[in-house]
């Protein structure tokens, strides 16, 4: 037993051990438990508070609970598909004959309110196969999770938290008077009772989804929710939303006139309209000023391929599914009908590497040219679900800053070590400050991952060690590899906290291997280079959209679309601050003058809600003492500032990616 807690030998289970309420499970030798499993002395014994993030967790699935419960007491014929906790959150899936409504919603979130001050026990108990068939046999979906018990991970998102390798288990809630009110196949653990889920939840809304993710399957509802310990942090989370909603990228781009999504080109396939055009310009030229720094070689490489490159790569065997179907051409038939030269598939790239390993492979390599760094703003297509499509951050047409880099076996420490610190310097240039790492590995076993285990190790273990030597915070993500190889991500939190998956570095023994990558060491024999796979940004079009949800529209002056506009007090300044625009112009700054026939009050109204971040004002004064004046994004001035001196600071806070929303940001 650990020396959190002792108890006295007739009393073992989680309660006598934890009398403090903000502990709602415990972890027994390393496994979740519910506070009512038994332990012996020479268990390791942890409590699980509702605060930590398995807490959130169970709290999350409990409330799952209860509002399967809810739907089923005003449903009754509703059938159970998954219920997991999600960040922020959870669903449940239903089988229904009609869609949810939002008054539908509104009753069972009453219905959900009674059955927490009822305060109902979640009971776990084990049960058999044939058992857990026969008391859920009008459960369609269960039935076929049990079936596919053991495999869990594959059967749909979330079923890990019906069914796993081992035992099964319903949980029942049980009433003050003992009587089963509901039941559920599920591992648990959960909540002691429904009265600890308190008032900290909502329930937000409704949507539809194919049963274990597939189109080929059965639509279901989907009911998603929030849950957190406390009302406070329910309020502080749905004011968190409401902020990314005023932040939300397909909402300002529409306002900013930055991209669109035309129906006639189709779904998830984005253009980008010329003040959009001109930040995703200044975004890759300034990622690519940092590749030529650090000794990249600039290549390009074309959209489609025929379909023998990617079943060499590896990916039509893994990656099928995400690939849009293949065009057939190059077929010839005669007259009658007869096939005289076989057609061949191509496809249109989902990646870029199989192209990059033709040039490396293209002649002849020495060890003296290695490291060799491949980049390439490549655009790739993927055949993305379109129930899963969500402006920029999910698309079916993207441009990757990617690169591959290949490697002698002693120089993969000091080139990821190198690459990780590109990454962090980059995304700190973007005003991206705030940073963990994560670890993704392969599942032993699963054949989605190609290559042999020892390879996986020694990569794995390189990986983490340049990982632990950042200094940053690094989390585990087994079975998130690619198929052949682990990954290193950089996760940065945006303005708001949120956390997205930015730049990835992927150790790859697999690709040399599949093309027979070659060069000639320093003893003349052949040897098999290490491939590194990595973006800085991810695709240019989901860090758009992450930037301007970041900066909610407000760019760094180097950024915006336009720099500074000027702003006349009457009609007759407008040719003075035609020159001191000339001027800018030919400074490198994007600048205009507002010719428009409105008023000044209204002028300033208009490109401040444009987000424009400096504009100039010049009127008599000005004009006479050969100045202009200042106004800020926060609504300040500075008046009298000399041409010269402003065309100055001006182009230094360009230079330094600065942000200027006021007066002391522009020194």
């Amino acid at each position: 037993m650990s020396d959190i807690a002792q108890p006295s030998p007739e009393k073992r289970d989680g309660f006598a051990l934890f009398t403090d309420r903000s502990v709602i499970a415990m972890q027994v030798n390393g496994a979740l438990k519910d506070l009512a499993a038994t332990v012996t002395e020479t268990d390791v014994v942890e409590p699980v508070t509702v605060d930590s993030p398995l807490g959130l967790d169970i709290l999350r699935h409990s409330t799952a609970h209860v509002l399967a419960q809810a739907v089923q007491r005003i449903r009754p014929q509703s059938n159970l598909g998954i219920g997991p906790p999600i960040t922020d959150g959870f669903y449940y899936d239903f089988g229904v004959d009609e869609p949810f409504t939002p008054e539908d919603l509104k009753a069972i979130s009453k219905e959900m309110q009674r059955i927490i001050r009822e305060g109902q026990r979640f009971v776990r108990r084990v049960v058999t196969d044939e058992e857990a068939r026969a008391e859920l046999a009008d459960e369609p979906f269960k039935l076929e999770l049990i079936g596919l018990k053991g495999g869990s991970s594959e059967a749909a998102e979330g079923a890990s938290v019906e069914v796993g390798e081992g035992e099964l288990t319903i949980y029942d809630n049980v009433t003050k008077d003992g009587e089963v009110a509901w039941k559920d196949l599920c591992r648990g653990p959960h909540v002691p009772n429904t009265r600890m889920l308190g008032n900290g939840w909502d329930l937000t809304r409704v949507a539809a989804a194919y049963w274990r993710g597939s189109e080929k399957n059965p639509q279901l509802q989907r009911i998603y929710g929030t849950a957190w310990p406390t009302k406070d942090e329910l309020r502080a989370h749905q004011e968190r939303l409401a902020e990314a909603e005023r932040r939300d990228h397909r909402k300002l781009g529409v306002e900013m006139d930055l991209f669109s999504f035309p129906d006639e080109i189709g779904s998830g396939l984005a253009v980008f309209h010329p003040k959009g055009g001109i930040i995703r310009y200044e975004i890759e030229e300034n990622l690519r000023r940092h590749l030529l720094r650090n000794g990249y070689d600039v290549v390009n490489s074309p959209h489609i391929t025929k379909k023998d490159l990617f079943q060499t790569s590896g990916h039509l065997q893994t990656y099928a599914d995400g690939m849009f179907p293949p065009m057939h051409l190059d077929e010839v038939v005669d007259e009658d009908g007869n096939v005289t030269r076989q057609g061949q598939d191509y496809y249109l790239k989902p990646m870029n590497c199989p192209f990059h390993n033709l040039i490396f492979r293209s002649r002849g390599r020495s060890y003296r040219e290695l490291p060799l760094r491949l980049a390439e703003f490549g655009t790739v297509y993927r055949y993305e679900k379109s129930g899963t499509l969500s402006g920029l951050t999910r698309v079916r047409g993207l441009t990757q800053d990617d690169a591959h880099i290949y490697v002698a076996q002693d120089q993969v420490r000091e080139e990821l070590t190198t690459n990780l610190n590109l990454v962090l310097e980059l995304l700190r240039d973007y005003g991206l400050n705030d940073f963990y790492l994560e670890l993704s590995t392969n599942e032993e076993g699963n054949p989605k991952f190609l290559g042999e285990p020892e390879q996986w190790s020694t990569a794995i273990e390189t990986l983490r060690e340049v990982a632990l030597e950042s200094g940053l915070e690094l989390v585990a993500d087994p079975g998130g590899a690619a198929f052949y190889g682990p990954k290193i991500s950089v996760q940065a939190r945006d303005a708001i906290g949120r956390t997205w998956q930015m730049s990835t570095i992927q150790l790859d023994f697999n690709q040399p291997e599949r093309f027979e990558l070659e060069y000639t060491g320093p003893d003349g024999n052949k040897h098999r280079p290490v491939m590194i796979h990595r973006a800085l940004l991810g695709s240019v079009e989901r860090f758009f959209a992450i930037l301007l949800e970041h900066y909610a529209g407000d760019f760094p002056l180097w950024l915006a679309p336009a720099q500074v506009v000027g702003i006349p007090v009457a009609e007759e300044y407008a040719p003075y601050l035609d020159e001191v625009v000339a001027q800018l112009r030919s400074a490198g700054i994007r600048a205009e003058v507002d010719h428009s026939d409105d008023r000044m009050q209204k002028k300033i109204r208009n490109h401040t809600t444009a987000k424009v971040p400096l504009l100039l004002i010049a009127g008599e004064q000005d004009r006479a003492a050969g100045t202009v004046s200042f106004r800020f994004r926060d609504g300040s001035q500075e008046n009298g500032v000399p041409i010269a001196a402003a065309i100055d600071r001006i182009g230094s806070a360009v230079a330094s990616h600065a942000r200027v929303m006021t007066s002391e940001d522009l020194a």
